[in-house]
């Protein structure tokens, strides 16, 4: 199958691209500008914002692949959720209904939803409506957090407790995640091209463990070998306003938005998609052994 793949050098999407090449397909990586790709990718040049670079780049492919998605707005460079999710989505989706490229794979997020909280949710919620608009053999995927070496969740908190002596945990620290194995979500992808039964399916992704957050941050300890983190809860009342101070500036490592997600907790029943692609879903103690390095 010829698949058209976008956000191909991105943390999921280089993943993806490798195992689709494995799997024997030929896959065409949109690129914004020259990159590194995984072996026996072919690089097209375009942009999810312009529709005829699409068009162009699509041409002769049977399947799409989206995975373009931002966790942080930069509305100075013109980054923001409305355009890179919902903007960016139809175009990719109305190129595809033009080049004739019938399947289609679209990453969402775990509290994707009408009336969600977050702008973050409430635009991955607008970009799965349009595709489910659309006339096409579609099939969403609503992943937890993702994790896997170089990511940017399991890695960041293991580089800080590799350095401070105790760890702030906000507010009571309860809420529950679904951490999923990147190459788990790279395979469900990879397999739905070969399972046109889940067509006009949305699956929620997650590990097969349900993790209270500070239990995520004690099983880090665990595998950096430490016997206990030592850990303070700070109130969300106080919090708040440090986050909406600080977030305009890049370095600051979460915006309130983010701060919103993790406090509403990211937890699912990854029943229906462990089942339905056959996949043995990674134990998040066993999958994060890459942090010791």
């Amino acid at each position: 199958m010829k698949v058209f793949l976008t956000g191909a050098s991105g943390f999921v999407g280089s993943e993806i691209g490798k195992r689709l090449v494995e799997a024997g397909h030929e896959v065409r990586a949109l690129v914004h500008k020259s990159t590194s790709l995984p072996h026996g990718m072919q690089a097209v040049q375009g942009d999810i914002l312009h529709r005829d670079s699409l068009v162009t780049a699509m041409q002769g492919c049977d399947a799409v692949v989206h995975l373009v998605g931002i966790i942080r707005e930069a509305p100075q460079k013109g980054v923001t959720f409305q355009r890179m999710h919902v903007e960016g989505t139809q175009n990719v989706v109305d190129a595809a209904v033009e080049v004739g490229a019938r399947r289609f794979l679209q990453m969402s997020a775990l509290g994707a939803r009408a009336g969600a909280s977050s702008p973050y949710h409430k635009t991955k919620w607008a970009a799965e409506e349009y595709v489910r608009e659309s006339g096409l053999d579609w099939t969403v995927f609503r992943p937890s957090v993702i994790y896997g070496p170089g990511d940017g969740f399991v890695t960041l908190l293991a580089d800080v407790l590799k350095k401070a002596p105790v760890f702030p945990i906000f507010g009571h620290g309860r809420f529950p995640l679904s951490p999923v194995a990147r190459h788990d979500v790279a395979e469900g992808f990879v397999r739905a091209l070969a399972r046109p039964e889940t067509a006009g399916r949305a699956y929620d992704v997650g590990g097969p463990d349900k993790i209270p957050y500070r239990d995520v941050i004690q099983g880090i300890g665990r595998t950096l070998g430490k016997k206990r983190v030592l850990t303070f809860s700070v109130p969300v009342a106080l919090v708040r306003p440090v986050v909406t101070l600080m977030e305009g500036f890049s370095f600051f490592p979460i915006t309130s938005s983010m701060l919103t997600m993790l406090l509403e907790g990211n937890a699912c029943d990854p029943h229906s998609f462990a089942g339905d692609f056959d996949l043995a879903l990674t134990r998040f103690p066993d999958g994060i052994g890459y942090i010791r390095g």
